[in-house]
């Protein structure tokens, strides 16, 4: 084992070794850019047959906060038990066609970004790894009844897929894995990424069909390929929880409206059409929160019975 600063790299990893080209990387962080859990969601589907095997870890202790994300552990009777450790670690999985790839998980460090990036870049360049793609979800003024949207970014106008929902600049807080990409650019590596667009009235429950957009993307992009049966079940369940949910209430059915109204314009527009829809009034930020404040502690409620 190869000891780096900050991570611990397997020498020894056969399934990688006599290849015409290096694995691709998989990047999804707990933590910022996780609305719908669609990151979380992604790595369980992709663990949930094997763990894969551990090919590199990072010192942890370098780079989280325990304070202000305290892990979990049990009190059984007298004493303490199981005690949920952080890991940050880089595992060796493959795919539905036993293709080999690296996935890049744990959570996103709190502190010392630029030392943990140089312990990834280390990461890259030891096992060759040809792509970098990391994935993430934010919450969007978008409908649930409609495709997940995904914006993609890259390193190079090359590695690009498709044309984004906007265009210009914007300004936005910035995440680890965001300037992990910038940082790996710099040296030469591609690397690039997805975000999910999620409903901002169901983004801090799970939203799986966010995670099958978001794998579909990293499989376009790398070759790799998954069984998503598992996430379409879980997102079908999904939506008919909403619609019950929303069927209870004609304001947030208005609302609901208003955004598939405000999402079909929009793209009517990108082929020519007006970007609004025509004479439909839009509901306006306090109008949205207020009105699915009731939604959503009735989803709440639902999820806890």
């Amino acid at each position: 084992m190869t000891k780096a600063r900050f991570v611990h790299i397997v020498d020894d990893v056969p399934e990688l070794e006599g290849r015409s080209d290096g694995p691709a990387m998989v990047v999804a962080m707990d933590g910022f850019l996780d609305a719908g859990n669609a990151s979380a969601l992604t790595v369980a589907h992709l663990t949930k047959d094997s763990p894969g095997r551990v090919v590199a870890s990072f010192e942890v202790d370098e780079f989280y906060d325990y304070r202000a994300r305290r892990p979990a552990l049990t009190f059984l009777e007298d004493r303490y038990t199981d005690y949920d450790a952080p890991r940050l670690v880089v595992r060796l999985m493959s795919d539905a066609m036993e293709s080999p790839y690296l996935l890049l998980t744990g959570p996103e460090p709190d502190a010392r970004w630029e030392a943990f990036i140089e312990a990834v870049a280390r990461v890259v360049e030891h096992f060759k790894v040809r792509l970098v793609v990391s994935i993430g979800s934010v919450p969007m003024a978008v409908p649930h009844t409609r495709p997940v949207q995904l914006t993609n970014h890259a390193t190079a106008q090359r590695l690009l897929i498709q044309d984004n929902v906007w265009k210009g600049e914007i300004r936005v807080p910035a995440s680890a894995q965001a300037v992990l990409e910038i940082r790996l650019g710099e040296k030469g590596h591609d690397a690039m990424g997805f975000v999910a667009h999620i409903p901002h009235y169901v983004a801090q429950f799970d939203y799986p069909q966010a995670s099958i957009a978001l794998l579909e993307g990293v499989e376009d992009v790398t070759g790799l390929q998954w069984d998503h049966s598992a996430l379409r079940t879980a997102g079908e369940t999904k939506q008919v929880e909403i619609a019950t949910q929303i069927a209870d209430s004609d304001e947030v059915r208005d609302v609901v409206h208003g955004l598939e109204q405000q999402y079909d314009a929009f793209h009517t527009g990108q082929q020519g059409g007006n970007l609004l829809a025509n004479d439909q009034p839009l509901p306006s930020g306090e109008e949205l929160g207020a009105q699915f404040e009731q939604f959503l502690a009735r989803l709440d409620q639902h999820d806890e019975d």
